[in-house]
């Protein structure tokens, strides 16, 4: 049998911590282990901040540097548009096999849609968060802006050979704005066969009759700074403990309210061996973002063997996927009274028994995870 290639185009790679980097890193741990392909990554060298773990790259590795590593608004967007340009003209040049492209920086699959299909090559969509969509829903840019629509057209124009999409219901939508069925796969984001458990109890973990409540990750535009608030407003230190390890652009207001509040912990971050020490993992998600930002943690912390609290729409894939292994509050309506009401009614059996359904669902995902992979291989040797 002949030797079989892969090329996958991404912004992270570890060492850098990011979860899309990670999740390539997974997949191409699995491909060379499993099935002996051949695994080129092509990505962008920097280090940003990440709730992924850091690991040591593997398969071979082709980096480009960014025209731009801080923050500031415009240049960022900037940075982003013309680094996803760059990391497909390096794609041209070293890529073996078809190319599994994946959706970061933003513009990637505007750039991919058109530049490889024009050289014959062979290729597959690996949907994390999605542009320009994103665009939209954090108001950098009205959706019926003719920028926005030509963008979203030429995104859109050419269907990929393949899609792998975080969740089924996000598999619809982008199936819809390509306006036809594309042969479709799930691999959840934040799902990971290597996931390894810490078994000595953090510092932080000090009470097991009480229910840890934690956020671990980023507070950004697409997640809810309101919800947290309201869980520090009601947090019962008697009976409740909350561990926050926020970054983001919502998350120094959530952490200035939090400082020298009784039965709260902050940290810098919080390590994924150590998720399963938190009872119930606290998930948001705007209604505006649903289906184009999945929080990747909710995943890792049910397969870490937690629960979640949900605040978002039902029609998230976040919910569809996880609703056995939490409880829900509804973003669109009243957030404070409907956490009050949790808070005070949530006992420790009862997320007791939401953890052995978590375990149910962490299989059932994982076993999702492994059949996505496998596809991927199948996409591999379709010739």
């Amino acid at each position: 049998m002949s030797q079989k290639y892969v090329t996958i185009v991404n912004r992270h790679y570890p060492p850098n911590p990011g979860i899309t980097g990670e999740s390539a890193w997974d997949l191409t741990k699995y491909l060379i282990e499993n099935h002996g392909i051949k695994v080129s990554i092509v990505h962008v060298k920097r280090n940003d901040l990440g709730g992924g773990q850091t690991r040591q790259p593997i398969g071979t590795t082709f980096e480009i540097s960014t025209i731009y590593k801080g923050q500031k608004g415009i240049l960022k967007l900037a940075a982003g548009f013309f680094d996803g340009f760059f990391l497909l003209i390096k794609t041209l040049r070293v890529r073996r096999g078809p190319v599994l492209c994946m959706t970061s920086p933003p513009l990637l699959p505007f750039w991919a849609s058109w530049m490889l299909p024009i050289f014959g090559i062979r290729w597959a969509l690996w949907s994390m968060d999605l542009f320009p969509e994103g665009f939209a829903a954090d108001g950098v840019i009205k959706a019926s802006h003719p920028v926005y629509r030509f963008v979203r057209w030429v995104t859109y124009g050419l269907a990929p050979s393949h899609l792998f999409s975080l969740g089924p219901n996000q598999a619809k939508y982008i199936e819809n704005s390509y306006g036809k069925p594309i042969q479709t796969s799930i691999i959840p984001c934040g799902v990971l066969l290597d996931q390894p458990r810490d078994f000595t109890p953090p510092d932080w973990r000090t009470d097991n009759g009480k229910i840890y409540f934690g956020y671990a990750g980023n507070l950004g535009d697409a997640h809810s700074s309101e919800f947290l608030l309201a869980i520090l407003n009601h947090i019962n230190p008697q009976k409740q403990h909350l561990v926050l390890a926020l970054y983001g652009t919502k998350s120094q207001e959530v952490l200035k309210a939090a400082e020298g509040k009784a039965g709260v912990t902050l940290l810098k971050s919080i390590p994924r061996s150590q998720l399963h020490y938190i009872d119930v993992h606290l998930v948001s998600l705007l209604t505006k973002w649903t289906h184009i930002a999945v929080p990747s943690k909710a995943m890792s912390s049910v397969c870490a063997g937690g629960t979640l609290l949900f605040c978002g729409s039902k029609e998230a894939d976040t919910w569809t996927l996880l609703q056995e292994a939490g409880w829900h509050i509804e973003e669109s309506a009243d957030i404070d009274s409907q956490v009050c009401m949790f808070l005070s009614r949530i006992t420790l059996n009862e997320v007791l028994k939401k953890k052995i359904a978590a375990n149910r669902v962490a299989d059932n995902l994982k076993a999702m995870l492994t059949e996505g992979y496998e596809d991927v291989v199948k996409f591999i040797n379709t010739p």
